[in-house]
C-alpha cells in the first residue's frame, strides 16, 4: 500500500520594520513572477502573510508539499530567481533567528514555529 503525503504545514515570524509596512504590502500586491514560479517550483501552496501590529510582526502560513523540506529549502536559498526579491524584502525586515544574516543564510531567516496544535475538520 502506497502511503499518501499529506503535505507538512509550516508557521514563521519575522519582524517588520514599522517604516517599511506601505512598501512591504506594496510589493506583495504585485509579486515577481520568478519569485512565485519558485512558490510552484519548491512545493508550497497555500502559503500567506499576516500582519500582527502591535508586535510588528509577519506571520507567514504555508503548506509544503514536497517530500524533502531541507533540501527544496537549500535549493530554493540558491535560486537566483529569489536573490533580487529577497535583497529588496530583507531590508525590511530583522530577522528573530540568532547570527541569520539575510534570506540566503542557511540558518534561515523567517523563525521556524512549532505546531502544538491542528484541527483539520
Amino acid at each position: 500500500m502506497v502511503e499518501k503525503h499529506t503535505g507538512k504545514r509550516i508557521c514563521q515570524i519575522i519582524r517588520l520594520k514599522p517604516e517599511y509596512l506601505e512598501k512591504y504590502k506594496e510589493c506583495h500586491r504585485s509579486i515577481w513572477e520568478p519569485v512565485a514560479r519558485n512558490l510552484t517550483k519548491y512545493h508550497i501552496e497555500d502559503y500567506s502573510i499576516h500582519y500582527a501590529p502591535m508586535f510588528n510582526l509577519l506571520i507567514a502560513n504555508m503548506k509544503y508539499t514536497g517530500d524533502n523540506w531541507e533540501r527544496d529549502s537549500e535549493l530554493s536559498r540558491n535560486d537566483p530567481g529569489n536573490f533580487e526579491w529577497w535583497e529588496m524584502t530583507d531590508e525590511m525586515q530583522e530577522t528573530l533567528v540568532e547570527g541569520s544574516t539575510g534570506s540566503r543564510d542557511e540558518k534561515g531567516w523567517w523563525l521556524d514555529l512549532e505546531e502544538v496544535f491542528r484541527n483539520d475538520h
